[in-house]
């Protein structure tokens, strides 16, 4: 693909580094920046700026915060005895849409994947028992991540170690299809899968 200027093509690369966008795609975005009013431009790139440098991540459950802590964890109104194990912030956001839950949630940051170079200790499952062995309130703990090889694997190794502790340990339903992605569920089936949920065995 041939470019008019240097600037335009570093930009069409970077764009194009995005998940899902193409060389193409990235040009046609590029050249609508380009047309809008500079305003629009800077206070995008502005924005993304301030993004990637005040972005947190909650001491307590992960997830993606503004703050030392996040809204979910300081609220009042949750069910601090209910942990809601999932993936990513992605996830949280799916099940938050549903208005079926209303523990908390701690996020793995991952899955165990050896086949990617994943192991145990590559994602947030330490911090999960720091919760369990420091909360005496924690009575369950629902493992919601996605039902693929990776998800399942991860969820049974979770299991193991929570046979230590005397809580519940259920799994979300399987109306979710084996090999999907929970961020791509309807929120009705996902709502169903939470409120469906069952002893993880």
């Amino acid at each position: 693909m041939d470019f008019p200027s240097k600037l335009i093509e570093d930009a069409v690369n970077e764009v194009a580094k995005l998940p899902g966008i193409g060389k193409k795609t990235a040009l046609r975005m590029v050249l609508h920046l380009i047309k809008e009013n500079k305003h629009r431009t800077v206070a995008l790139a502005d924005a993304l700026t301030k993004l990637r440098s005040n972005i947190r991540f909650c001491k307590t459950c992960h997830n993606i915060s503004d703050e030392e802590e996040c809204t979910i964890c300081k609220s009042h109104k949750r069910d601090k005895s209910i942990i809601c194990v999932v993936e990513d912030t992605q996830d949280v956001m799916a099940i938050e849409n549903t208005a079926q839950f209303m523990g908390v949630y701690h996020v793995l940051g991952g899955v165990i994947s050896p086949m990617n170079g994943v192991g145990p200790s590559d994602i947030k499952i330490d911090s999960l028992i720091a919760r369990l062995t420091n909360g005496k309130e924690i009575k369950e703990i629902i493992l919601a991540l996605s039902p693929t090889m990776e998800g399942d694997t991860t969820n049974f190794y979770i299991n193991r170690k929570l046979s230590s502790f005397s809580l519940k340990v259920t799994s979300i339903a399987r109306g979710i299809p084996v090999g999907g992605d929970l961020e791509y569920a309807d929120e009705i089936t996902l709502g169903r899968s939470i409120l469906g949920r069952t002893l993880f065995s």
